[in-house]
C-alpha cells in the first residue's frame, strides 16, 4: 500500500519546529546563492554550441533552400507546436508549416531519449488530445518513447508532416511591411515569407551549461543529458548502458533529470560520482499500469475533467471542498492536506487568506519533514542522507519521485559529492572533477544541468533578431516587462503569436496551457482570414488594458520566491542584476480556469475585442 492509495490526507509528522525550519532553509539558501544569478550558465555558442545544436538521432542531410510564401509558420514542432497545427487545421486552415531544428516532431521528448527517461506528471493529464485520438498511456507516468510517439501520432492525424521543415532554425524574423509578411532566415540558407508567425519554443528546448572553468580541457568524453550519446554508454531509454562497466562516471545536476539516471547510471558504470549542489525532493513514485477496469468506466470527456481537477488540486489552487482527487499523487497531497485541515476548523468559510496561507506554509514544512524523513529510513550512509535532504518549501524546486533513486545511494560503487558549500563544481582538468578542493578521476562527464527555462526570452527562443513594424525589436520591447494581449500577441508585431509563459493562465499542466493558447490563436488567425484581414494585432489599449488587468491582479510571491534554494524557478535566487524573475511570466492571478472562461466568453462575443485587424489588399 502507498502512501497515496486512501487519496486522503497523508500521515505527515506533527513534531516539529518550524521556527527552526525556517532558519535552517534559510541558511542552505544562503550557502548556495551566487552573485551572477543565471549568468553562471554558458550560452551554448561557439565551442560549446555542439551541446545543443548537433541531432545524435537523425542525421542532417544537404537540401536546396526554400523561398517559398506560406500561410502559417509554427516555430517548434514539441507538443506546444504540435498543438497549435492541430488547432489551426481543425479551424479550416490547411497551409500550416512547421519549422522545427529537429528531425522529426515531439520536442523535449525528440530531443531526450536518456536512461529512465518518464513523465514527472500524471500522463492521463500530461499527454493531450487522448479521446480524440483514441490513446491512453500504458502506465501513470509514462515512459518518454510512448509520449514520443503520440506526438508523432497528432502530427500524422492532423497532416502535419506535409509541409515540415526538419533539421532547421530559423536565425532572423523581420516583418516586412511592403508585402505585410514575416520573413524568416534559417540556417540552411531559407528565405520564407509567412502570412502568420506562431511561436511555441517552449520552456525545455535550450540545454543549459554551468560555466565551469575547464570545460574545454577535459580530456575525457562528455555530454549533455538532452543529447544522450548511446554510442559512448550503450544500451538504450530502458538502460543496459553496458558499455560503461568499465568507467567512472561523473553526473553533475540532481533535479528532475538526475533523479530518473542515477539508478541506471548506478547500476551499470563501474563507478559513478553524482555532484549534487541541491538535492530535490524525491517522493515514492507507484508508477501502476493503466487499469483495464478503470479504462472502461470513463466517460466521454474524462480528460478534460481530469485535468481541470488536477489543476485545482495542484498546489496552484489547492483547496478543494466540492470534488475529491482523480490524481492522487505527491503533486496533489499538500492540496489534500489543507483541505483536510481548514475543513476541520471550527468555522472554514471565516478564514481570511493570511489564515489560509498560514496553514498552507505549516503543512508545506510537514510534507518536507516527511521527505526527509523517508530518506533517512532508506538511505544506510547518514552523512549521505544529510546531503540528500532537501530543506526549502515545496514549489522552491521541481518536485519528483522515484522508487530507485534514494537505494542507488546504498551501492558501493556511487559516491554522493555535496558541492553546496563551494556552490558548486570548481573547475575541470584534464583527467576529471575539482569539487572542495579534491580531484575526482573520471572518464565520463554527462551534465544533467537542465534548460534555459528562466533566462532572457532572446536566449530561450533561439532566434537572434525578431523585428516588428520599423524594424522594432520584440527582445528591447519586452526587456523591462511583457506588453501583450492576453500573453499571445504584441502590439508592433503584426500577424505574431506566442505560447508559454508571458501573461495568460498558468497550469500546473503544462500541455493544458499550450492546448488553452492553441484554441485560441487558432481562432484568432481562421477569423482574421475568413475577415479578409491582412494583418491583426492589439490595440494600443486593448494591449494597454491587459497590461493593467494583469498587474492589478497580481499576487506578489516574491517574499516567497527571495526565501527559496537558488533555482530556476526564482532565476537562481536574482543575483547578477536582474533580480527575482519568476519564470511562470506574469500570469493572470485568478487562476488557470478563469482565464479559460474569459478567453471562452471572448471568442463567444466574435468581436475580436482589443484587437485591430487592417485589410491593405484593397
Amino acid at each position: 500500500m502507498t502512501t497515496f492509495d486512501s487519496c486522503g490526507p497523508t500521515d505527515v509528522p506533527q513534531d516539529i519546529d518550524i521556527d527552526a525550519l525556517r532558519e535552517k532553509y534559510l541558511h542552505e539558501r544562503d550557502k548556495r546563492l551566487r552573485p551572477e544569478g543565471s549568468k553562471q550558465y554558458l550560452e551554448l555558442t561557439g565551442d560549446f554550441a555542439e551541446f545543443s545544436e548537433v541531432d545524435p538521432h537523425t542525421p542532417v542531410t544537404p537540401r536546396t533552400p526554400i523561398t517559398e510564401d506560406i500561410e502559417v509558420a509554427v516555430l517548434g514542432g514539441g507538443i506546444a507546436g504540435l498543438l497549435a497545427g492541430a488547432y489551426l487545421k481543425k479551424s479550416g486552415v490547411d497551409d500550416v508549416h512547421v519549422i522545427e531544428m529537429g528531425g522529426d516532431f515531439g520536442g523535449v521528448w525528440y530531443w531526450n531519449r536518456f536512461p529512465g527517461i518518464q513523465c514527472d506528471n500524471d500522463a492521463y493529464c500530461y499527454i493531450p488530445m487522448l479521446e480524440e485520438l483514441d490513446f491512453m498511456p500504458s502506465k501513470k507516468f509514462a515512459d518518454g518513447a510512448e509520449i514520443y510517439e503520440h506526438c508523432r501520432r497528432i502530427a500524422k492525424h492532423f497532416g502535419l508532416y506535409d509541409g515540415a521543415i526538419f533539421s532547421t532554425q530559423v536565425r532572423t524574423m523581420r516583418w516586412d511591411d511592403s508585402i505585410k509578411r514575416w520573413r524568416l532566415r534559417t540556417n540552411r540558407g531559407d528565405d520564407i515569407r509567412a502570412r502568420f508567425v506562431v511561436m511555441t519554443q517552449g520552456s525545455y528546448n535550450r540545454p543549459k551549461l554551468p560555466g565551469i572553468p575547464g570545460l574545454m580541457d577535459f580530456r575525457g568524453h562528455v555530454f549533455h543529458s538532452a543529447r544522450w550519446d548511446y554510442d559512448y554508454t550503450g544500451g538504450d531509454a530502458n538502460g543496459g548502458l553496458h558499455k560503461l562497466h568499465d568507467k567512472r562516471v561523473a553526473l553533475v545536476g540532481t533535479g528532475a533529470t538526475g533523479v530518473q539516471l542515477v539508478p541506471h547510471l548506478g547500476r551499470d558504470a563501474q563507478h559513478l560520482f553524482v555532484f549534487q549542489r541541491t538535492p530535490s525532493s524525491v517522493d515514492e513514485r507507484g508508477n501502476e499500469p493503466t487499469n483495464p477496469d478503470w479504462v472502461a468506466s470513463l466517460q466521454p470527456g474524462w480528460q478534460a475533467e481530469r485535468k481541470r481537477n488536477f489543476h485545482r488540486w495542484s498546489p496552484f489552487e489547492g483547496v478543494v471542498f466540492d470534488a475529491a482527487d482523480q490524481v492522487c499523487d505527491f503533486w496533489t497531497e499538500l492540496g489534500r492536506n489543507m483541505t483536510a485541515r481548514i475543513a476541520a476548523s471550527d468555522d472554514p468559510a471565516s478564514l481570511g487568506i493570511e489564515q489560509i496561507m498560514a496553514i498552507r506554509e505549516e503543512e508545506d514544512y510537514k510534507i518536507m519533514e516527511r521527505l526527509r524523513r523517508r530518506i533517512a529510513d532508506i538511505v544506510e550512509d547518514p552523512d549521505t542522507a544529510e546531503s540528500l535532504k532537501p530543506y526549502y518549501r515545496f514549489l522552491c524546486k521541481r518536485p519528483c519521485s522515484s522508487d530507485e533513486y534514494l537505494p542507488t545511494f546504498n551501492n558501493r560503487n556511487v559516491t554522493l559529492i555535496d558541492v553546496s558549500e563551494s556552490k558548486g563544481v570548481e573547475r575541470l582538468t584534464e583527467n576529471g572533477i575539482v569539487a572542495n578542493g579534491v580531484e575526482y578521476e573520471v572518464d565520463c562527464v554527462i551534465f544533467a544541468s537542465g534548460f534555459e527555462i528562466s533566462t532572457e526570452i532572446s536566449r530561450r527562443y533561439a532566434v537572434e533578431a525578431i523585428e516588428g513594424r520599423g524594424g522594432l525589436s520584440l527582445f528591447d520591447h519586452w526587456r523591462d516587462s511583457y506588453k501583450t494581449l492576453h500573453g499571445m500577441s504584441t502590439r508592433g508585431f503584426p500577424n505574431q503569436f506566442h505560447t508559454g509563459f508571458l501573461q495568460g493562465g498558468v497550469s500546473a499542466n503544462t500541455t493544458a496551457m499550450f492546448e488553452q493558447q492553441a484554441e485560441h490563436i487558432a481562432y484568432i488567425i481562421s477569423e482574421a482570414i475568413k475577415r479578409g484581414a491582412t494583418t491583426v494585432e492589439p490595440s494600443q489599449q486593448g494591449q494597454d488594458n491587459w497590461v493593467t488587468t494583469i498587474r492589478e491582479l497580481a499576487i506578489d510571491n516574491s517574499a516567497f520566491e527571495v526565501t527559496c534554494t537558488p533555482g530556476y524557478y526564482n532565476n537562481e535566487g536574482g543575483g547578477g542584476g536582474e533580480g527575482i524573475r519568476s519564470f511562470l511570466g506574469e500570469p493572470y492571478s485568478p487562476g488557470f480556469y478563469a482565464f479559460d472562461d474569459l478567453l471562452r466568453e471572448w471568442r463567444a462575443k466574435g468581436d475580436l475585442d482589443g484587437l485591430v485587424l487592417e485589410n491593405t489588399d484593397g
